[in-house]
């Protein structure tokens, strides 16, 4: 388990990456949701050890992570936003180079949990090229391969499916499943739909506070009966959002169709729709905001 208790960061320009972020992290894959700039990558690099936040505590299975930075990284996977690689170097060496990094200093250990990482993240086949010659989805999985080098207890990855395609990014997805069943695995993204389809605890932040934790779907009920959606004009659109809580509004057939979050039928033409975890994630952005 890992405890995040009251962290608190702010930056020399003042800005609060993280404003009092508690949260219970238990093994298996975990959400962080929030747009751009609401404090996911901040609170990574605090775990992560990268940073020291100003006040607070991380435990992780009971030990003082900010005491003992040393036991966290010896148990840590991470893959960063932004994962620079060597233009020339094949996948097998560099990853091989990782290894003696993480400590595999032992050529047959070594070569042994290098190929078994290639064979799990499908990179085998490509063992040989340069990994600046990879896809993003590719380059990806390789990032995931090096952050599972001596089987961490704890892996972080940041906004991993940004850019990807549908494919490369269901074939991460898929991946990253397959690790929460043993370890715990915190997926930072602003990107709904990974969250909804993956994780089975997740929290929304906000201008580095946490606006929602826990299941899903427990979110996702709490809005039940209160969604309705409709299709207005262009010129009207602003005065729905004047006088209604709009959560989104997207082109359709070339009008905006939008959702309202209300207790009743708001205006006429507008039909009560199931509610998603973007219902959930716009609603608490606009309370924040």
């Amino acid at each position: 388990m890992l405890l995040l208790r009251h962290l608190h960061k702010t930056y020399d320009n003042g800005v609060h990456a993280t404003n009092d972020v508690s949260l219970d992290i238990p093994t298996g894959l975990f959400g962080l949701l929030g747009p751009n700039g609401a404090g996911k990558s901040s609170l990574m690099r605090t775990i992560a050890t990268l940073q020291t936040p100003d006040s607070g505590s991380i435990h992780l299975d009971g030990v003082d992570v900010l005491r003992a930075p040393l036991a966290l990284r010896r148990r840590l996977g991470y893959l960063p936003q932004d994962f620079g690689v060597y233009p020339k170097v094949s996948a097998l060496e560099l990853l091989d180079h990782f290894a003696v990094l993480k400590g595999l200093t032992r050529r047959g250990e070594r070569k042994e949990a290098v190929e078994a990482l290639l064979h799990q993240t499908n990179l085998w086949e490509a063992r040989k090229r340069a990994v600046a010659s990879y896809s993003g989805g590719m380059r990806q999985r390789f990032g995931i391969a090096q952050a599972l080098l001596g089987a961490p207890r704890l892996v972080i990855v940041d906004e991993p499916t940004a850019g990807l395609d549908p494919d490369e990014r269901n074939r991460l997805l898929n991946l990253l499943a397959r690790i929460g069943e043993k370890v715990i695995v915190i997926l930072s993204t602003h990107i709904v739909e990974d969250v909804t389809d993956l994780c089975a605890r997740m929290a929304i932040i906000g201008k580095g506070r946490v606006l929602v934790e826990g299941e899903p779907q427990a979110a996702i009920a709490t809005l039940k009966g209160r969604i309705w959606r409709g299709a207005v004009s262009d010129a009207d659109l602003p005065d729905f959002q004047q006088r209604f809580t709009v959560l989104s509004s997207r082109l359709v057939g070339g009008k905006p169709q939008i959702n309202i979050f209300a207790e009743a039928q708001p205006h006429a033409g507008f039909s009560q729709v199931e509610p998603g975890l973007e219902d959930v994630y716009f609603l608490q952005l606009r309370a924040a905001a």
